[in-house]
């Protein structure tokens, strides 16, 4: 991924009002990221661990989603979750439900799109070995990285897709 500013990651919000983007917390360390690792940017909100956000790049565009951040009961150490975009499983809380208001009049009723996430949303540092997760990690599997890599840009742009309500 390419870096990105502040100005370009507050402009790419599709379901958030000018108003919630200009307030949203962005990461105070963008140029320290590790752009080049980076198949999106995701971050929760230091002022409001129940938010969360995620920048994409998409069809030449960056597309930029709002998150609520569901807080579960915790689930005792031996339980493992798996993140639906990367497919790491966690133990301890290292996977999240996490969901995002729809566009346009679907969003203004209400509806939204929830997907479990690796709870910090550093999916490709997890499948590129920058990150290990607690108590259990990725999957052995004999696909290789840029297979890997490629289905996780999948399930990522198929949740963009429903939370901007294109055709699947």
């Amino acid at each position: 991924m390419r870096p990105l500013t502040e100005r370009e990651i507050r402009a790419s919000f599709i379901n958030c009002s000018k108003g919630e983007a200009k307030r949203a917390g962005v990461p105070r360390d963008l140029p320290d990221q590790p752009w080049g690792d980076l198949d999106f940017l995701g971050w929760r909100d230091p002022g409001a661990p129940e938010r969360a956000y995620l920048v994409a790049e998409r069809d030449g565009a960056l597309v930029g989603v709002a998150l609520r951040v569901t807080s579960g009961a915790a689930r005792g150490f031996t339980a493992r979750s798996m993140c639906s975009f990367c497919l790491t499983t966690h133990t301890n809380g290292g996977v999240a439900l996490m969901s995002a208001r729809r566009t346009g009049e679907a969003g203004r009723q209400g509806n939204s799109v929830g997907q479990y996430l690796c709870a910090d949303l550093a999916c490709s540092l997890y499948l590129r070995g920058g990150k290990e997760a607690a108590g259990s990690g990725v999957i052995d599997e004999s696909l290789t990285l840029e297979d890997k890599l490629a289905r996780t840009r999948t399930n990522l742009y198929a949740f963009l897709d429903k939370v901007a309500a294109r055709p699947e």
